[in-house]
């Protein structure tokens, strides 16, 4: 078997927000199980330079391509590029699709602006729908994909009105398109993280000693949850063994607010 037969029989995710918190470790955990990524971010070249590195020294592949999943305008374009870095790595088409890039909106339902709504609904609802539908010529038959909620679509937690209901119907487009996909084969799930440390919402359950005394009193497993915990989720769903899974969410909390 030639190198380019090689890298062709590998199998590829494209993951959105893949530079840092939960995208990097979930292109990480698909590395670490010789899955190969192209990636996407949206202004911190260096750290997704930093994740292309680390892949490689796990032993596999990624390519970086930046994309604001707000801007809708821009993803036939993206699309193309897309084609042309597959074709790079030896494929013409790529097999998992991880829809975890994201904002956050801490305010409360009376006090939201109708351009912040805008810009939840652009990001979480309308990128997950319209960039999926967008790659769809480019993911194969047979395929997965895992579109990122939240604990926040199932326990109402004030201030993220907003950001929720987005994530609830993140939820049920869900079901929609393993409905939809599944004469394709592909199935979609939704993972729905909760408190994790990372820099999201500028870093609140990660640096706020306060924040994370209430997610452990809330929390079964009594501790704050680790990008990792996530990722390998994300990596595992996607993997052979849970082929049969489809048009569920799976929440990933540690038993929060059970």
């Amino acid at each position: 078997m030639t190198s380019k037969d090689n890298n062709s029989a590998r199998r590829i995710a494209v993951v959105t927000g893949g530079s840092r918190g939960l995208g990097r470790a979930t292109v990480l955990a698909l590395a670490r199980r010789g899955v190969d990524s192209v990636f996407t971010y949206q202004s911190r070249r260096a750290d997704a330079e930093a994740v292309v590195a680390a892949v490689a020294d796990l032993g596999s592949r990624a390519m970086a391509l930046p994309l604001d999943v707000g801007v809708a305008s821009s993803f036939g374009a993206f699309a193309t590029e897309l084609a042309s870095t597959l074709s790079s790595l030896g494929a013409d088409r790529f097999d998992y699709l991880v829809n975890n890039a994201g904002i956050s909106l801490h305010k409360a339902f009376a006090e939201t602006t109708e351009a912040e709504l805008d810009a939840v609904f652009n990001v979480h609802f309308k990128g997950t729908f319209l960039l999926s539908q967008t790659l769809l010529p480019l993911i194969r038959d047979g395929g997965r994909i895992v579109n990122l909620s939240s604990g926040l679509a199932r326990v109402s937690a004030a201030p993220t009105a907003a950001y929720g209901a987005m994530k609830a119907a993140v939820e049920s487009l869900t079901r929609y398109m393993a409905k939809e996909l599944g004469p394709r084969g592909i199935n979609v799930n939704a993972v729905a993280p909760g408190a994790i440390a990372t820099d999201f919402s500028g870093g609140m359950v990660r640096d706020n000693p306060e924040v994370q005394k209430m997610v452990i009193a809330n929390t079964a497993l009594a501790r704050i949850g680790q990008p990792d915990d996530i990722g390998e989720m994300i990596a595992a769903l996607l993997g052979d063994e849970n082929r049969w899974v489809n048009g569920q969410r799976i929440e990933v909390a540690g038993g929060m607010a059970l």
